[in-house]
């Protein structure tokens, strides 16, 4: 939160999973719309596809450990200061769930339940909710509460789809939740923390001496009123946006076939076909 190239990151942290978890579930239901089921990560083959998720498993620690750094260094306002800490914890908790998603994969894909996964991606939303704009009021404020119903949203798809795997509805909202996440991220780190793209008539986000919250300083009323308009015509702009890449993205891979993403491997492959076989059998004994 604390400046431009860190919102950079969240974006190039958000953006790509959301990409990945929509081209690989919505293959996923094309090929078989019937037998879907999502999962807390689609592994691909050969190992380099999934450099992203190496990468994350290394970088969420030492992002969390900048932040924590910051939060012992910091000498602002106590309100402030510790905000760098719960940013810090938020990213301990989802490297934990990077770690979770990993056993899985390398391990047994039998130590840990999918719906335990998707519970504990939903609470750690959850969590990333409670700090989000923490310590930041006026035009800011707004900004990070529009980020934080994005985060229920992602929270909410979690709940539903560690009760209801098989529901194609709940992965395609997570999916685009977490894209319009990385979109918007990218959309507060120019509008908050540039002059050159921030919002007109006011300066980018600063800590007055003394104040004990972060605002967007705006030299007029009318300025803060059209700053804040502006934020949601934006909001409004990228989720209009980031549905219709949705859908296209969809409609694309329903007409060819090529563009889907190839089947999954590993442990998870085997255990999805190993579903797909019991499936088959007890429509066989129905019958």
């Amino acid at each position: 939160m604390a400046s431009l190239a860190s919102h950079f990151s969240g974006f190039l942290f958000l953006f790509p999973i959301g990409i990945r978890r929509l081209l690989c579930s919505s293959s996923l239901y094309l090929n078989n719309p019937s037998l879907f089921r999502s999962k807390p990560w689609y592994f691909s083959n050969p190992i380099w596809k999934n450099l992203d998720l190496y990468i994350l498993s290394v970088a969420l620690p030492i992002a969390s450990f900048s932040q924590f750094f910051i939060f012992l260094s910091f000498s602002g306002h106590p309100t402030y200061r510790f905000s760098f800490f719960h940013q810090s914890a938020s990213m301990a908790i989802f490297w934990a769930l990077i770690v979770l998603f990993l056993l899985r994969e390398k391990i047994d894909p039998f130590l840990v339940n999918e719906s335990f996964v998707f519970a504990f991606a939903g609470i750690v939303f959850l969590v990333e909710y409670i700090v989000t704009g923490e310590g930041i009021t006026g035009v800011g404020g707004v900004v990070y509460q529009l980020l934080g119903q994005l985060t229920l949203v992602c929270a909410g798809s979690c709940l539903l789809l560690s009760v209801r795997p098989n529901s194609f509805f709940a992965e395609f909202l997570l999916s685009c939740g977490l894209v319009f996440k990385g979109t918007w991220f990218l959309q507060a780190g120019f509008s908050l923390y540039t002059n050159k793209f921030g919002l007109k008539g006011c300066q980018k986000l600063l800590v007055p001496p003394g104040s004990p919250n972060a605002d967007v300083h705006c030299e007029l009323e009318d300025d803060g009123s059209r700053a804040v308009a502006l934020v949601n015509l934006l909001f409004v702009v990228h989720a209009i946006g980031v549905l219709i890449a949705g859908f296209v993205l969809f409609g694309l891979m329903s007409s060819f076939k090529n563009l889907r993403c190839g089947e999954k491997s590993g442990p998870l492959l085997a255990e999805l076909e190993s579903e797909n076989v019991m499936h088959a059998g007890h429509e066989v004994e129905r019958e």
